[in-house]
Order: structure tokens, then sequence, then C-alpha cells
């Protein structure tokens, strides 16, 4: 009780990174520790840019309009790498202190290049959290895969140019299942670890502490072009811990593919948290699975319900206009002009 008497909402720094696509820089930025989205993303995406990726052909160009095997293989790769320093060192920053004493040694362009030299043409035995520069080696242990669930997001860009990207959760679908003077309250808890200590003994950074906010994978992102501050995006999407996949396919789908948001959202859902590589089940082609299960990875199809949102400013006809995109996976609809 004291803990709720006592909570105050934080109003904390942006985490951004930088992009780079078809000559262009973007400056990314999202929501810091606890939350684990801006980091994962922009380890993802930057890991991306190590690779061959930019190479490969855009999903538009393939007759299932699903991104290839080779494409998915790299993008697997990093996920598993990016979910394991996830795994390791995120968590509420009131607590766990960052690797090398700030979060964005995650996200630094070294180290993220060097976490690229992991990545073969075959998967990985294991995926195993790095070392950020001037970092100690954690003492925690990481915390084992436990699933994550409901979550809301609206992205709006208004007639002034402001822009909202907000992801808000109860977690598990209707939360604790209690509602109190109208409002439902959530069941947060599930968030932090459910195993405080690892069997030698370690303690885990996301267990449960008093006054402790838990660890979420919530992306809301804003877009701004580096050179010029303008924004160009605002997307998000709930889903669980599969929200940085949602959001990292879209970005990159709007950024380095050339796609408008609906394009992007409406892409097949695909990413690992660690453990198989899942695919939105029926929208690959049977040789896409079998040429990743060729590579070793453990490939598992099912449903994968993202609600994704996004805003994007694009060109038309010599001018720059708003385009908005809604998942038609949910009941998300796009509004204004």
């Amino acid at each position: 009780l004291s803990d709720l008497a006592n909570y105050q909402a934080k109003e904390r720094t942006p985490l951004c990174f930088d992009h780079a696509a078809h000559a262009r820089v973007y400056r990314v930025c999202g929501f810091p520790p606890p939350s684990s989205g801006t980091i994962a993303v922009g380890q993802i995406v930057g890991m991306l840019q190590h690779t061959p990726a930019s190479l490969m052909p855009s999903p538009a160009d393939a007759a299932d309009g699903a991104p290839d095997a080779r494409w998915l293989h790299l993008y697997a790769e990093a996920s598993r790498l990016a979910f394991a320093d996830r795994a390791q060192y995120v968590a509420d920053p009131d607590f766990v202190p960052p690797p090398s004493g700030e979060w964005q040694s995650l996200l630094a362009p070294a180290y993220v290049r060097e976490r690229a030299k992991l990545i073969r043409p075959t998967a990985m035995p294991q995926a195993l959290p790095g070392v950020p520069v001037r970092a100690q080696r954690s003492s925690f242990a990481p915390m084992v895969d436990q699933p994550e669930y409901g979550t809301s997001h609206i992205s709006i860009v208004d007639g002034q140019g402001n822009a909202l990207a907000m992801t808000t959760t109860v977690e598990d679908a209707f939360g604790a299942r209690q509602m109190v003077k109208g409002f439902l309250l959530n069941n947060e808890l599930t968030d932090f670890s459910f195993a405080p200590r690892d069997a030698q003994g370690r303690l885990v950074a996301n267990r449960v502490q008093p006054n402790k906010r838990p660890r979420s994978s919530m992306s809301p992102l804003l877009v701004f072009d580096k050179a010029t501050g303008d924004l160009v995006a605002s997307l998000g999407s709930p889903g669980g811990a599969m929200i940085i996949h949602f959001t990292a396919k879209t970005l990159y789908g709007v950024l380095n593919w050339g796609m408008s948001p609906q394009q992007a959202i409406a892409l097949p859902n695909f990413g690992s948290v660690g453990g198989p590589f899942v695919l939105e089940g029926g929208r690959f082609a049977p040789a896409t699975l079998a040429a990743l299960r060729e590579r070793g990875h453990e490939v598992r199809e099912q449903a994968l319900t993202s609600g994704l949102q996004a805003v994007v400013k694009q060109k038309q006809e010599k001018q720059s206009v708003w385009v908005g995109g809604a998942d038609p996976r949910r009941e998300g609809e796009v509004r204004g002009e």
C-alpha cells in the first residue's frame, strides 16, 4: 500500500540513436529504461546496417510480399543478440545502473558494429550478452524468457505539427481483471522476472523490489531528419515483447525499403525474443521456412497480432504530406488528413 501511495509518474529524457538510409540520416527517439524498446530496436536496425541486408531486395519485389530468407536470417540473429543484452542489462534505472554508466553505451556505433560481427551465415548456437566499452562485466544473471501481453498504441500529428507516440498498457488482457471507479487495474507485476535469482544464486536485474518499475517492451518512437530537425514519423504498437519487432519492421520498411506506413505495417510479422524464430502463420512461403531451418533456425509459425499505428511525412506530387497507417490485424484506422 505504501508503494501505491508514494508512486509518482516520472518524466524522463528520451533515448535516441541515428539511422542512415538512402543517403539520409534520421534521429530516432524513444523511451529509455525501464522500457527496453528503444535500445532493442536501435540495436537491431543498427546491426543490420553492418550486414548485407541493405543489398537484399525489398519485400515489395517478392511474389509473396515478404522478406526473403537471407534477410530474415540476418534479422533473426541481430534480434537474438539484442534480446540477450535486454535480458542481461535492462531494468529500472533507479535500482540498476546502466553498463558504462549510461544506457547510450548499448547503442554506441562501435559497440553495435562489434555485435554485428557475431552474425554468421548460419544461426549461432546461443546469443550471449555483450560488454559495452568501459563497462564492467555484469554481476547480474540474465532474465529468462516469459510471456508478455496486452497493450495499446496511438500515433498522432496535429495541424500545428505537434506529434505524439503513446503506448499504454495494463499488461495481460484486462489487466488484474478488477475495475475500480471506471479504471481497469493493471497486472504490471508480471513484467518483472518471476525468479529473483538464477541457479547459481545471482540476482536478476529485473526482479521484484518495493517502489521498482518493471521492464517494458513498449517502443513508441518519434523519427526526425537529423540535418533539419524536422519530424518525419510517429509509430509504435502493442504486442508484448514482440512490440520491439513490430516496430522495428515498420521503421525499417518505411526508412530502408521506402514503403508507405500502411505497406510497412501490413508486412508479415516476425522476430525472436531469444528462443525460436517466430513467423506470422500463413504469411511465409514454405521455401522460406525451409531455408531458415537449413541455416540452423528453430522456426515456429503462430498468430502475431500487432496493432501498429504510424504517421509518416512523405513526398507526394512535389510536396510533403502526412500519410497514416493502421494495422489491419486490429481495430485501428486512419483518421484526418
